[in-house]
């Protein structure tokens, strides 16, 4: 009796012990990014961030930061389907933005950091998280100050800011 007892305080002391490490590694990881509230709110989300090491983190963030596209490239055709749509130049601008979310950052920036991170070569996969950074940034300078995407712009560039910080850890 008296060793179920034991075992029994052992495994859940166990499993608060591995808890608090997920979570502190979640903490401490996050602390290293420009952007804390962020990285915390969005590991947190995902619940595959309480069993990953950094590279795990890497993972999710960049996930995340290609969620945030998808979220952005169909606001967008939302706006350019509108019957009494934007004027002429945020049209042009707004297609500018699908050839940058879709052509670089889905099909080019994303899947490289991935590929990167699984292959173990941090380095690229830093620059594919900073490259999606910049062609969100480059998205919201088309507009001269007018974008109707401001939020998402600014959310993809965060995003990937973040997996970018996160990522150089692991160099």
């Amino acid at each position: 009796m008296r060793s179920s007892v034991f075992l029994l305080c052992f495994l859940y002391l166990s499993q608060t012990q591995t808890q608090f490490s997920i979570a502190d590694l979640v903490e401490k990881t996050c602390k290293q990014t420009p952007n804390y509230n962020l990285c915390v709110k969005t590991l947190r989300s995902d619940p595959r961030s309480s069993s990953s090491d950094v590279s795990g983190l890497a993972v999710v963030m960049v996930d995340m930061v290609k969620a945030k596209t998808i979220a952005t490239l169909h606001r967008i055709s939302e706006l350019l389907a509108a019957g009494t749509g934007p004027d002429p130049k945020t049209k042009a601008a707004l297609r500018r933005c699908v050839e940058l979310y879709d052509s670089a950052v889905l099909n080019a920036d994303i899947p490289s950091a991935m590929e990167a991170l699984r292959t173990g070569d941090p380095k690229f996969a830093e620059q594919g998280a900073n490259d999606a950074a910049n062609e969100a940034d480059s998205c919201e300078r088309d507009f001269n100050g007018g974008s109707p995407i401001t939020s998402f712009n600014r959310r993809v560039s965060d995003l990937s800011r973040v997996a970018s910080a996160i990522i150089r850890l692991l160099l």
